[in-house]
């Protein structure tokens, strides 16, 4: 496919389909440590390399950039996450950013319970006094790599890997076949979820089928288990078979440089920085904190290694 592009291809096309690639750098400047307490809750480990790694990546620069003191666990199942809400909520934190769809029942809970706590649910979907969703708008990047597969397919079929079928992935993943769609109509995408985040073997099952199938681009969203994926698509390369992953939700593109086209991307930790600035300084917002491509959180990313 390197070839097909030829020298400089990708960043062409990527300019086409108009990626922002703009992002606020972090600051230099270390701020005095403050009273603010923010904590983060996440369901899966922070050495994900993507979902859970860009919510820990977010924590550190709200310590580092606002002063904040910080704290992160890791909680698996919905007795954890009631636990860890109330001990956040026991020792005093202003604000906790509980990092997936699965926290929103625990979340007004604990909201009910302590008033004075902020909560910031990820991809959630339900609002009360003191708790938020934040909607990060992953289906604007999902459409442009959906755009990149439909130019770049050879085969005209391509696939996708899930975790859970949730709503946000999705969404996703209709804007991923709305965008290949809009480029090649004929294109076929298949669809397949694991029912779980991290299991790599899992994963790399559902991809070694797809590519069986014909798929010649994966895109997926899972956490862990994308090593899984980018390993069967390696494989298959290894194999003599012209076939390439896309990543999601963070930039993967250094995870996997010889497999991956690029990275539909969340840069959760500039959206986790925007929101507590916001939070810290005005009234809790009556509605979501909607993140999108104009705010500079969402993008489709190509990898430089294949420019």
């Amino acid at each position: 496919m390197k070839k097909l592009l030829g020298p400089g291809g990708l960043v062409a096309l990527l300019l086409l389909v108009g990626c922002s690639g703009s992002e606020r750098s972090p600051s230099s400047d270390a701020p005095a440590e403050s009273s603010f307490r923010v904590a983060l809750l996440t369901s899966g480990p922070v050495s994900d390399a993507g979902w859970y790694a860009g919510a820990y990546e977010g924590l550190q620069r709200i310590g580092s950039e606002m002063g904040a003191r910080v704290s992160h666990q890791q909680t698996r199942t919905p007795a954890e996450f009631d636990e860890a809400f109330v001990a956040f909520g026991t020792d005093g934190y202003d604000l906790v950013f509980a990092h997936g769809f699965e926290y929103q029942d625990a979340a007004l809970r604990a909201g009910a319970r302590f008033p004075d706590l902020r909560i910031v649910v990820s991809s959630g979907g339900r609002i009360a006094r003191n708790v938020i969703p934040l909607i990060f708008r992953l289906e604007e990047g999902s459409y442009l790599a959906g755009m990149v597969a439909g130019a770049l397919t050879r085969s005209g079929t391509v696939g996708m890997v899930g975790g859970v079928e949730i709503p946000p992935v999705k969404g996703t993943f209709d804007a991923f076949r709305a965008g290949a769609m809009s480029v090649r109509p004929d294109i076929r995408v298949i669809e397949a979820f694991t029912g779980d985040w991290e299991d790599v073997a899992a994963a790399k099952e559902a991809a070694v089928a797809q590519l069986r199938a014909g798929a010649d681009i994966l895109i997926h969203n899972v956490d862990a288990g994308s090593f899984g994926i980018f390993q069967a698509v390696r494989e298959a390369r290894a194999g003599g078979r012209d076939v390439w992953a896309m990543g999601m939700n963070r930039d993967q593109n250094d995870v996997a440089p010889d497999v991956i086209l690029g990275s539909a991307v969340i840069r959760i930790p500039e959206a986790f920085l925007q929101a507590a600035e916001r939070l810290r300084a005005g009234p809790m917002p009556a509605e979501p904190l909607d993140m999108s491509l104009r705010d500079g959180v969402i993008d489709f990313v190509p990898n430089p290694a294949l420019a």
